[in-house]
């Protein structure tokens, strides 16, 4: 786990390269249900999402947050209903790009994950290094000459999350989609991935993520969308949501009941 002391400085001027060409923006869900195993798992979901500040998906354990998130990204595809982005029903991921809760560490560098990632995101080699730098420096990392030179699997829990994020943004996303990023870290590391967060989106790129922590989606969102059972229990601007619940299911997850 990381120290206390870990913390993230990132600064808007490193996501100047970051800017998008394309977007897949709005992406849509009509009626959309997927089922695995004869058990459903989103049921109906009818949603847009748009461009702006975060959108935040809250609900209890097993609501259909990660299967929400994964067919959003394009991962699974729906049982019944129809994905949209951008207006197409096929839209390869080129401009979207997808942090899991627990990502895995490949067995190099942390700054050599990076260098992996941008070079499969079709990067010549010569402008690596260069990119390397902004992106670890980004997240908080230090560069070549900080955490940048050793193993990813040796690095804490908070540190191998921001890592995570920066492969993440080695693919120039117009989309990123974050999945509990900041399940079981620390107060310390929570706020460096948060920091993180918040400059990503403000340099315009579109946050998709779920929490089970009502105080991050407060610290974040700009819209929050409560999942109970795989369905849209209510969905409102983050302060509406928070101080103005319209559904009892709403109020309960807010008071910290138990939703069953």
């Amino acid at each position: 786990m990381p120290s206390s002391g870990e913390s993230a400085a990132p600064g808007r001027e490193s996501l100047d390269s970051m800017r998008t060409r394309a977007t897949d923006l709005p992406i849509r869900f009509d009626e959309v249900c997927v089922s695995r195993a004869g058990v459903t798992i989103l049921d109906r979901v009818t949603l847009q999402i748009e461009a702006g500040p975060p959108t935040v998906i809250v609900g209890p354990n097993g609501s259909g947050k990660t299967t929400f998130l994964r067919a959003t990204m394009g991962l699974i595809a729906p049982t019944q209903g129809r994905i949209t982005w951008g207006g197409a029903d096929e839209s390869p991921p080129v401009h979207r790009a997808f942090v899991f809760q627990r990502p895995t560490m490949l067995r190099r560098t942390a700054a050599a994950n990076v260098r992996y990632a941008l070079r499969t995101s079709g990067l010549p080699a010569a402008r690596c290094d260069a990119r390397i730098e902004e992106l670890l420096g980004l997240v908080g990392l230090g560069g070549l000459g900080g955490l940048g030179g050793r193993p990813a699997r040796r690095l804490s829990g908070g540190e191998q999350q921001r890592l995570a994020l920066a492969r993440a943004l080695a693919r120039d996303p117009a989309i990123l989609f974050l999945d509990e990023p900041t399940a079981s870290l620390d107060p310390a590391a929570t706020k460096a991935i948060e920091d993180v967060i918040r400059t990503v989106s403000s340099s315009g790129i579109k946050i998709v993520m779920s929490t089970h922590d009502l105080g991050e989606a407060r610290r974040i969102a700009g819209e929050i969308v409560l999942l109970h059972r795989g369905r849209i229990v209510e969905r409102a601007a983050a302060a509406e949501f928070l101080s103005s619940p319209k559904s009892s299911e709403a109020r309960s997850f807010i008071a910290g009941e138990l939703l069953v």
